[in-house]
């Protein structure tokens, strides 16, 4: 019986806090829900976790990059409101994908804005 306790007591572990005072996949899956406006408050307002500070990060670098990537291909003659349209779709779905993943604790690291993401992360961290 004492074994069957301590299994039970081992699976209520306190999930790690953000220094916002939340548990961090609520934190990283509010970085998310606003796109890069939310990224940029958690990432001025996150102190410690490095886990809330990676997703709030590559929200603003993906998020920005698909605006203005789908605000140049606007002018695309032809199919640009195609190009538009996929770049839409595609924004929509990494939303919710990235949502669900940090809300799960992962730490999904896209292509090409993940390595951005790392290197801006550790750029601002060298400097106080």
């Amino acid at each position: 019986m004492d074994d069957k306790h301590e299994i039970e007591s081992s699976g209520n572990e306190v999930p790690p806090k953000s220094s916002t005072g939340l548990d961090e996949n609520i934190a990283g899956l509010l970085c998310y829900l606003g796109t890069f406006v939310t990224g940029i408050i958690f990432f001025v307002l996150e102190k410690k976790s490095p886990f809330v500070k990676f997703h709030a990060m590559q929200s603003i670098v993906l998020f920005v990059s698909l605006w203005i990537l789908g605000l140049g291909v606007g002018y695309v003659p032809f199919v640009g409101w195609l190009l538009k349209s996929l770049i839409s779709l595609t924004t929509f779905i990494l939303w919710i994908v990235l949502m669900i993943k940090a809300y799960q604790r992962e730490r999904i690291k896209l292509p090409v804005v993940g390595d951005i993401t790392e290197n801006l992360i550790g750029n601002f961290d060298d400097h106080p």
